[in-house]
């Protein structure tokens, strides 16, 4: 209980905005700057620089063990190996199927944790070919950028700071997570906060997420996914003509969802995307089926386009039920929850997003906040301080089969050298 209450007052005080004299003091920006400019963090960019061409061969070897929705499990087992091999202690493959390393800070076993984590998962299902090429700078293969790339600069950070015997006041959790990608559903991050043993534990969450280093994720955009089954009796095109249809069901519903006005700022949205059923061209369909996407950076908002698209839903049904015959049957429909990302933020004013600014901006580059969803959506929701942030470098053409990653040496230890310079200054680096 006690280690309970010590992370939930830390996590409070972190996201608590800082007090006017705090901030005209730029404590953010004299944090970072002291970090940015002290002995370990030179040591630990230098092995940054010096360990470049391992920390790309562990992309590239990480990349080409493939990680489909669901079957992350041979990426896990390696990754929890490196995580061992970088000098981390209390490894493990939880019961969800994250791989996780703890390195101890100076302050009382059990306190305070910083969890930074990078996604297994990829989107390409099971038997797509991966295999990475070279061309220069540049390394194409599914799933590089996204994120597998994060991964390998997890395990360099851990390095890093062991070879520069940097000290910390709290815990970091490095976490290889599963299920961020689409029908994942941010299963693996839901489990840490939920069930995982570090849940009452975490002080700060950072997710790695894509290669911008100047680009951080402070708003979890929250969506809400369907797949709405419309179900008849069918029938013969020519011979049961007359009869309720789903597919007409299905196509009102379409056509009136697309009705609902949204508000451009909180920023909603809706799309109508994949759709199935039917049998044979001259019969009726027993059943017909459509997924619906909701998204928005408001949850009052995402609740309310909720709610009205399945009155939506209710009518179309109920407007094919009075349009034709029902003597075999109605049309029903069957709302099936297939995607819930909850919204959220982390405010501007926050340590953590300061810290994230300044060091940023240390760097010579300009912050780039915005919202996104990412596996910090579940902290968020939470009120457990969370941002997303960049790898390093540059990418391009992510979920296609020609997705890439620019290695050059000079901007990839740069983008890891700032979040470094996040991470340190959240975990209260000595």
């Amino acid at each position: 209980m006690r280690s309970i209450l010590l992370a939930a007052g830390a996590a409070l005080a972190l996201a608590a905005p800082l007090p006017a004299a705090a901030q005209a003091a730029g404590s953010a920006e004299a944090d970072v700057g002291r970090i940015v400019a002290s002995a370990p963090f030179r040591t630990a960019v230098a092995a940054f620089n010096r360990d470049h061409d391992r920390i790309v061969g562990e992309i590239v070897t990480l990349t080409e063990i493939p990680a489909p929705p669901f079957k992350e499990a041979a990426r896990a087992r390696a990754y929890a190996e490196m995580l061992k091999a970088g000098g981390l202690t209390e490894v493990e493959i939880d019961a969800e199927g994250n791989a996780m390393g703890l390195r101890r800070g100076t302050g009382p076993a059990g306190g305070p944790v910083v969890v930074i984590s990078a996604h297994l998962d990829t989107v390409f299902p099971e038997g797509t070919p991966i295999k990475v090429r070279r061309e220069g700078t540049r390394l194409y293969a599914p799933g590089i950028g996204d994120d597998t790339r994060s991964l390998a600069v997890l395990l360099a950070y851990a390095r890093a700071m062991n070879e520069a015997k940097v000290s910390t006041t709290h815990d970091i959790l490095f976490v290889g997570n599963v299920g961020e990608e689409g029908p994942g559903d941010l299963r693996g991050v839901r489990h840490l906060f939920r069930k995982g043993k570090y849940k009452d534990r975490v002080h700060a969450f950072f997710s790695m997420d894509g290669s911008d280093a100047a680009r951080v994720v402070h708003g979890a955009v929250g969506s809400k996914r369907y797949r709405i089954t419309f179900k008849g009796p069918g029938g013969h095109s020519y011979g049961a003509f007359g009869l309720v249809n789903p597919m007409t069901a299905m196509s009102q519903a379409v056509v009136d969802v697309y009705k609902i006005e949204v508000p451009k700022t909180p920023k909603t949205t809706y799309a109508a995307s994949v759709t199935g059923g039917g049998t044979s061209v001259n019969s009726i369909p027993n059943e017909t089926w459509m997924d619906f996407d909701m998204r928005s950076v408001s949850p009052a908002e995402l609740t309310k386009l909720e709610s009205r698209f399945l009155q939506v839903v209710a009518a179309a049904a109920a407007t094919e039920n009075a349009a034709r015959s029902t003597a075999e049957g109605r049309i029903t429909t069957d709302n099936k929850v297939i995607g819930d990302r909850p919204a959220g933020s982390t405010a501007e004013t926050t340590r953590l997003v300061r810290h994230a600014k300044a060091a940023i901006s240390a760097h010579g580059l300009t912050p780039n906040l915005t919202y996104s969803s990412t596996d910090s959506n579940i902290p968020m929701s939470l009120g457990v301080p969370a941002i997303t942030i960049g790898s390093g470098g540059a990418g391009g053409r992510s979920h296609s089969l020609d997705e890439w990653i620019d290695v050059e040496k000079s901007a990839s230890v740069k983008g890891m050298s700032v979040g470094l310079a996040m991470l340190l200054a959240t975990a209260g680096m000595r």
